[in-house]
C-alpha cells in the first residue's frame, strides 16, 4: 500500500475516496443545511487493517471543523470511532446510541 494514502472529496458521488491500485475505499455522505451527514464506510477486504477507515473519518471531521459544519452519524464504523475520539464531540448533532 502507499505509505501515504490521500484522502478525495469526491462531492458529485458524495464521498471521500481512498483510491489504493484499483481499489477505492470511501466514507459516502450527504450534505444539507449546514450538516454533513455521514452514511457509510466501506473498504475494500484486501485492504482492511490498514487504516483507510480512521483516515477517511479523521479527514471528514477535519473538514467539518475546518468549515464549521455539524456532523450527523448514521455510520456504525464511525459511531465506534467517534467513542475513541472525543476531541470531535464538540462537530456532533447526531448520532445512534
Amino acid at each position: 500500500m502507499d505509505p501515504s494514502p490521500v484522502v478525495f472529496d469526491r462531492p458529485e458521488l458524495g464521498r471521500y475516496d481512498i483510491v489504493v491500485g484499483d481499489q477505492v475505499a470511501v466514507l459516502e455522505y450527504r450534505r444539507k443545511d449546514g450538516q454533513i451527514l455521514l452514511v457509510h464506510t466501506e473498504v475494500p477486504e484486501s485492504l482492511r487493517g490498514e487504516g483507510l477507515a480512521d483516515l477517511l473519518v479523521r479527514h471528514a471531521m477535519d473538514e467539518a471543523r475546518r468549515s464549521g459544519t455539524r456532523v450527523v452519524v448514521r455510520c456504525p464504523f464511525v459511531t465506534a470511532w467517534l467513542r475513541r475520539h472525543h476531541e470531535y464531540d464538540d462537530l456532533i448533532d447526531a448520532r445512534p446510541p
